[in-house]
């Protein structure tokens, strides 16, 4: 095991922490996560929403016995330094840089929620990406113009709220677990800049059509996602659906003769949320990549 940290500079000038760890002749794999584990109240609140606190701890440490894993925590620096101009390109650009920088030419991406869409904007637009795994957003028939409209609720809210942003997360996730969620009363406290860039980037894609792109894809490709991953939105969010699971599995076999892999993760409590979790990802993504690329024969 080799851990390695770096701090890069991105196109915004804003520097972001970046790891890699594990043996230099493994195959490399990236993970937009961040490896430092969370404490205290934080970690009680992120347990009650069933995500485990050393969530980046537990994926890196789970693949870099057999990957070299290269990992930063994208989402966390965009809220600590919000990019003027988060489109698809930026965030391809982002994450060629850090490879540049750290001096990797091929690598596995790994992705969950928004960071798979990412992947997916990634994998078109550089031939450098050995395998794609997307957790949580569906590669085909994406929700695009549902996540456009629930970002712009979020923001408008977050504008409203603007004098009262003391924490960085609805006030209601203190008291509630994620299937008790009264979606038409939760608080936005976060920074507008910061939801301002999801708005950026998903009207970035407003035109983008995920269908006509699937014969630029040649690498080993798996999506994933939990049986229960949909979400329903109340008033304040435009009574928008975004159903993860639902367009995972209608497109299905259209995915597979594109020659995607497709996995449902059944159980009743296997919802967005639950479907991230080291527990259920490891022995998913682990043995995948380890048979798409060659290690154990």
């Amino acid at each position: 095991m080799h851990p390695s940290i770096q701090r890069i500079r991105l196109s915004n000038h804003s520097e972001i922490e970046v790891g890699l760890a594990g043996d230099t002749a493994c195959p490399i794999i990236m993970l937009p996560v961040a490896k430092r584990s969370v404490y205290g109240e934080e970690a009680e609140t992120l347990k009650l929403w069933g995500v485990d606190p050393e969530l980046g701890k537990h994926l890196v440490d789970g693949l870099a016995d057999a990957f070299q894993v290269l990992y930063f925590d994208y989402e966390g620096h965009l809220f600590q330094h919000p990019a003027k101009q988060l489109t698809a390109d930026h965030i391809a650009n982002d994450f060629l840089h850090i490879a540049d920088q750290m001096n990797i030419s091929r690598f596995s991406y790994y992705g969950y929620s928004w960071l798979a869409l990412a992947g997916l904007q990634l994998a078109i637009r550089t031939d450098r990406l050995d395998s794609l795994i997307m957790g949580g957003f569906p590669p085909y028939g994406g929700p695009y113009e549902e996540m456009l409209a629930v970002t712009r609720h979020t923001h408008r809210q977050a504008m409203a709220n603007l004098a009262d942003q003391a924490e960085a997360a609805p006030q209601s996730t203190s008291t509630m677990a994620p299937e008790e969620i009264d979606w038409n009363n939760i608080k936005v406290t976060i920074n507008p800049l910061v939801t301002q860039q999801f708005v950026t980037l998903y009207e970035s894609l407003a035109g983008f059509d995920d269908r006509s792109i699937q014969s630029q894809l040649n690498m080993p490709r798996l999506a994933f996602a939990g049986e229960k991953d949909t979400i329903v939105y109340g008033e304040a969010f435009g009574h928008e659906t975004v159903d993860i699971a639902g367009q995972l599995l209608k497109n299905a076999a259209q995915l597979r003769q594109h020659g995607w892999d497709i996995e449902r993760l059944e159980g009743s409590h296997m919802d967005h949320t639950q479907a991230m979790q080291p527990t259920t990802v490891l022995p998913l993504i682990k043995p995948w990549l380890m048979k798409q690329l060659g290690i154990g024969d």
